[in-house]
């Protein structure tokens, strides 16, 4: 168990302080039997993941990727699914919760949980918030209820009578229909009697079902069981009547024999964990409802009937808890889990002291929800900012201090570790929406504080650079921030995603620059706060610097190509080929507002890369995407942008997601002047000139430690900027025309 910053609530989600949370046993042993296998037993389990991380060796190199595996492998997982407490804040665009309202949700184990509002479901009056915690749990049965089909009076037979299984035998009894029972355990087969099987046994076979049945069989069979082994999808088989139907809801060996199903003619169904809404980020993620006409019933109706029938008196979890555990005791839960040292079902975690249950138990259920909230409320700015992992080092010894938001797969495998070999930069603090991944890197990268509030960074004075790599739905608000605040900022591409966004941005630039510089700014916003008598890094710069994450110009390739130029005064012509790689449409770099589509959000670098090697800013943009009969969802990635330069150079950047991903992803082609380069993927380079050939080739290098180096010498050394404010502006604004050319059609101008 880690402490961790409470995250912080985000659009679209609920922040709840959670009272109660359900060990899921089965699937959380799962999860920690893989954490402990080797490499190998890991890569045996997920052949997958194996398949990709061969791909990027192919294209990145062994040691990146296996930089980036090893981080990736030591990231903490957050436990747990299944819990229930009182919504202590709403996310903007939350309507129907509010602070106050008991709810049950997939939060995982932890005090405080952010959960987007899909995922939430209000808890009736009269039901216990230890009870509500089975909510998440019981949508997983009720889901492999619903695909069985079954109406009343039939029968359907359960196999393995685990949690779930016993959620699922309960369930099938509130429906009207016959249930059986069948598990190695003898104690809980006995339990599934209680919960309403009408037969449940160790021995219960296919003919004795056939007798329970008059010859019939099961009408549908529920498998809930958790095994490698095939015997339950055999028994499943040998036990279902002729065209009935088989829900597969837990995890066993499918190695399915053809001729009894051939025989039977029977449905075989894989159930998807809460229901319609599982997995899709347009409903989860960003709040977007089914309508009820057209999907009854989504995972968050699911949950919301578990809830109804519990508060109707017709489910009762009570008979499944075997055991209670404060949250700072969750550790005895698991221990017993992996010993077996002791019979155990339903464990159920506690937060908030057991005072609150008592209450709930007495009837007190508002006096409860006061002090839960209050609770949480009295807190709010310790769990919902910051943890501080170390004191503060006060001078940074010539290095600039700085603040990180963001720190994902990027972030980690990459960025950072150019951070840290730059050694010009002080980690001060980390930031992350969840709060999991900024203290798991902080611990990693020595920072002071870990937290999930990005005002703790842009609010503190000791800082004087950040760095933004979030999502890019962000990256102008970052920007805007830090200029306002006077610090020096490096914001991952793109930097915006509007054209209003830009001009804010340039707009804010600007006046600060007429204001007067960086030291002008500094006394605006913090009183003329001075550390120590002066300044901190970085503080001498006139202005706050900016600087886009535009890596490939930095590359040792691309320095070579425009060496080999130098001496070129006529126009050139510059071809990028980028071997994309399909994504999915729903996955969050497509979405226009959250990551502004991959033309924005990826064709920039080769926009940018263009405009280093031309050696002027884009005027011209024109860009056409594949079309025909089947272009495909989204087809912003298959495209060719041409670009014309103001030294009147062209530059065409074939952006493409139609390949295959083990052909090499960049090519770049330079010509003019007698003179061609050619880049491949970052790591060969071949000239030609005066009829000679040359090829230096070297290990994949696209420029992210370079340009860290870069923007540090900028801060602490006074330097220049390393990528000029018209050259940024006309980059970002040339993505974004890109794709309003590919919206209206016709050749777009950029703007000086």
């Amino acid at each position: 168990m880690h402490e961790v910053p409470a995250p912080a609530v985000a659009p679209g989600e609920v922040l709840i302080a959670n009272q109660a949370s359900l060990v899921s046993a089965g699937t959380e042993k799962m999860v920690m039997d893989l954490a402990k296998k080797s490499l190998l037993g890991k890569a045996r389990e997920r052949p997958d993941h194996v398949r990709r991380v061969l791909e990027k060796v192919h294209n990145e190199g062994l040691v990146s990727t296996y930089r980036q595996v090893r981080q990736k492998l030591e990231e903490p997982l957050s436990m747990g699914y299944s819990s229930a407490g009182v919504v202590i804040a709403c996310g903007q665009g939350v309507q129907d919760f509010k602070p106050g309202d008991r709810v049950a949700s997939n939060g995982p184990h932890a005090e405080v949980v952010s959960v987007p509002r899909n995922l939430c479901a209000r808890v009736p009056e009269n039901v216990s918030l230890e009870s509500a915690a089975f909510g998440v749990l019981g949508s997983i049965a009720l889901q492999g209820v619903r695909l069985t089909q079954t109406t009343l009076g039939e029968t359907v037979l359960v196999i393995g009578l685990g949690l779930v299984g016993q959620l699922t035998v309960a369930l099938l009894k509130a429906a009207g229909v016959r249930v059986l029972g069948v598990d190695p355990d003898a104690s809980r087969c006995e339990l599934a009697v209680r919960m309403g099987a009408d037969v449940a046994r160790p021995d219960l076979g296919s003919e004795t079902i056939e007798q329970l049945t008059g010859g019939l069989g099961a009408d549908a069979v529920v498998i809930t069981a958790s095994t490698k082994s095939n015997g339950p999808i055999e028994m499943a088989a040998g036990a279902v009547r002729q065209k009935g139907r088989i829900v597969l809801v837990g995890v066993v060996g499918l190695e399915l024999d053809r001729r009894p199903f051939y025989f039977k003619e029977c449905e075989f169904v894989v159930s998807c964990s809460y229901g319609p809404g599982r997995y899709d980020a347009s409903y989860e993620e960003r709040g977007q409802d089914y309508p009820a006409a057209y999907v009854r019933w989504t995972e968050q109706r699911n949950i919301q009937a578990v809830l109804d029938l519990m508060g109707a008196g017709r489910l009762d979890v009570g008979p499944l808890i075997s055991h209670r555990f404060e949250i700072g005791e969750a550790a005895r839960a698991y221990e017993i889990i992996e010993s077996g040292s002791e019979a155990f079902l339903g464990m159920v975690l506690e937060y908030g002291g057991k005072e609150v249950a008592r209450r709930e138990a007495r009837g007190g259920k508002e006096v409860a929800r006061r002090e839960a909230l209050g609770a949480s409320n009295s807190t709010r700015h310790s769990f919902g900012t910051s943890i501080r992992l170390r004191a503060a080092s006060g001078k940074s010894g010539g290095k600039s201090r700085c603040g990180v938001l963001g720190v994902g797969n990027f972030a980690r495998g990459v960025m950072l570790p150019a951070m840290r070999d730059a050694g010009a930069f002080e980690i001060a603090a980390i930031c992350s929406a969840k709060g999991v991944s900024a203290a798991q890197a902080a611990k990693t990268y020595n920072a002071e504080v870990a937290c999930t509030d990005e005002e703790e960074i842009f609010g503190d004075p000791s800082i004087d650079t950040v760095f933004s790599f979030t999502r890019h739905d962000l990256h102008a608000r970052h920007v805007l921030r830090a200029i306002q605040t006077g610090k020096n900022i490096f914001v991952e591409k793109p930097l915006c995603l509007t054209v209003e966004e830009l001009g804010e941005v340039e707009g804010e630039v600007a006046r600060r620059e007429a204001r007067g510089g960086k030291e002008v700014v500094r006394r605006e916003a913090l009183g003329a706060r001075e550390e120590g008598g002066e300044l901190s890094a970085g503080g001498g710069r006139e202005t706050p610097l900016v600087m886009v994450g535009f890596n490939r110009r930095f590359s040792p390739s691309a320095r070579l190509v425009r060496e080999h130029f130098a001496q070129v005064a006529a126009p050139l012509t510059v071809s990028i080929r980028f071997n994309a790689g399909d994504i999915p449409a729903e996955h969050w770099t497509q979405q226009d507002e959250e990551g502004g589509g991959r033309i924005i959000g990826e064709a920039c670098h080769a926009i940018d890369l263009a405009t280093y090697l031309c050696g002027a800013p884009v005027v011209r943009v024109f860009a056409e995407s594949v079309g025909g009969d089947q272009p495909g969802q989204i087809t912003d990635d298959q495209c060719f942008i041409t670009l014309r330069h103001a030294n009147g150079s062209i530059s065409n950047i074939a952006y493409l997601a139609g390949g295959d991903r083990a052909f090499p992803k960049e090519r770049v082609e330079v010509l003019g002047a007698g003179r061609v380069a050619v880049i491949d993927d970052f790591h060969t380079v071949t000239t030609y000139h005066g009829g000679k050939k040359k090829v230096t080739k070297g290990k994949q290098q696209k420029g992210h430690a370079e340009e860290i180096a870069e923007f540090a010498n900028a801060i602490v050394a006074g330097g220049e900027a390393p990528i000029p404010w018209e050259e940024l502006r006309a980059t970002s604004l040339a993505a974004i025309l890109a794709v309003r050319s590919l919206r209206e059609g016709g050749v777009v101008e950029v703007s000086g």
